[in-house]
């Protein structure tokens, strides 16, 4: 019982210093300023757009990607458009955008943009692979063709909420903002590869090309994290190997959901592709381990065994109410408890700017028994859900974020 005891609560207790440490070096680390306004070339760069279904938000996103502040001729938005409506065909048929119409029995994002590479007759020098509901800030081009005259390969760019108008909003938001720091700023702050997230992607045109070639599946963005990680494909490719980077100063605009049953449709495909993945790769996990590929084992077994920051807040809750009703029966002490629950909420505090304890948090405490209420949920309904494409519908065109200027 004892034994038991001790696992219950060391397990939790290395998920937390884990959390703690990368906390703490994104907190002391410095920002990185860099002069991107009068670079010595424009690079060229491909503006990768899935989207299906989402004929209420593509023309805006086309738009506001015409505006940005990059010379024209030296980007493409490419949108591939599987299942849009034929009018919403004809439309983006006049501007700009180069479009690649694609129909699968079971979508996904791997295969669209596969369609889209092999269609694309010019070669790049990067690729962002951006979601139909993200806009760009204005200089994001700027920006990453400054990283690829430094030598950057393979980079994450910040995501940021381009709502925040409900409950649910705010609650992702908060989210987002504590990955950003821990998981991405935190990583390259002790020299390790910063996580992707599925878009504000940026890449080497031949390496991505190369890479997604290899992938036709859900959580697409797991697989392409431990593909970099694990360097190989940097030596099939002949490109130099970089740590994947962070840039907290280049911003992505990405729609929040607003619901409930959104939530729950989000969470479960998240959840489904960590634990299927961390299951599938678990030979190249112990081949990391035996040869010190400290990059590979963080992205793949850290942030794959890491349970959702909702649950391990609700676990560390219970156990010290557990001991506050059965202390006589039980050996540790409660406090190493408390200790553990304020080591973790400082975790998810810390990130957290000013502004949002002012405006939103109480909504977010008020809201957060739900979500977490609803991710246990999801825990006994994940089965299939890693080989399902779980379409998440957008519909907002203007970005209404008070929290960007607080951020980082």
């Amino acid at each position: 019982m004892h034994v038991i005891e001790v696992l219950l609560f060391a397990i939790p207790a290395l998920w937390v210093c884990y959390n703690l440490l990368f906390c703490m070096a994104a907190t002391f680390s410095r920002k990185k300023k860099s002069d991107f306004a009068a670079p010595e070339k424009h690079l060229r760069f491909a503006i990768l757009v899935p989207a299906y279904r989402e004929d209420a938000i593509i023309l805006s996103t086309v738009q506001h990607h015409e505006a940005l502040r990059y010379p024209r001729g030296a980007y493409d938005i490419v949108i591939i458009a599987d299942s849009l409506q034929p009018e919403t065909l004809a439309a983006l048929a006049a501007t700009s955008a180069i479009v690649i119409p694609v129909s699968f029995e079971k979508s996904t994002k791997a295969k669209a943009l596969n369609v889209a590479f092999a269609s694309l007759q010019e070669t790049y020098d990067g690729a962002i692979i951006s979601d139909a509901d993200n806009l760009l800030d204005p200089d994001f081009l700027l920006k990453m063709n400054r990283a690829f005259l430094d030598g950057h390969q393979v980079i994450q760019a910040r995501r940021v909420a381009k709502n925040i108008d409900s409950p649910f909003a705010i609650l992702d938001t908060a989210n987002e903002i504590i990955a950003n720091h821990i998981y991405r700023k935190g990583s390259n702050a002790l020299g390790l590869s910063s996580s992707v997230i599925g878009s504000g992607m940026v890449f080497n045109y031949r390496l991505i090309k190369h890479i997604m070639a290899q992938i036709d599946a859900t959580g697409e963005d797991k697989i392409l994290q431990m593909m970099i990680a694990e360097k190989k494909v940097f030596r099939e490719t002949g490109i130099p190997v970089q740590p994947i980077l962070y840039m907290e100063h280049a911003l992505v605009f990405d729609e929040k959901i607003d619901n409930p049953a959104a939530f729950a449709k989000q969470r479960k495909r998240w959840l489904a592709a960590q634990y299927s993945y961390l299951w599938q790769y678990r030979a190249n996990g112990w081949d990391a381990l035996r040869h010190g590929n400290f990059d590979y084992l963080n992205l793949f077994l850290c942030h794959n065994l890491m349970p959702p920051r909702m649950l391990l807040l609700a676990y560390l809750t219970i156990m010290p109410g557990l001991y506050l009703l059965l202390g006589s029966y039980l050996s540790l002490p409660i406090s190493w408890w408390l200790i553990l629950w304020a080591l973790n909420a400082c975790c998810l505090l810390l990130p957290i700017p000013r502004k949002f304890f002012a405006r939103y948090f109480v909504q977010a405490i008020l809201n957060l028994p739900r979500a977490i209420g609803i991710m246990l949920a999801l825990l006994f309904r994940l089965k299939g859900a890693e080989n399902t494409f779980i379409h998440t519908s957008h519909h907002k065109t203007v970005i209404n974020n008070p929290l960007v200027d607080a951020e980082g």
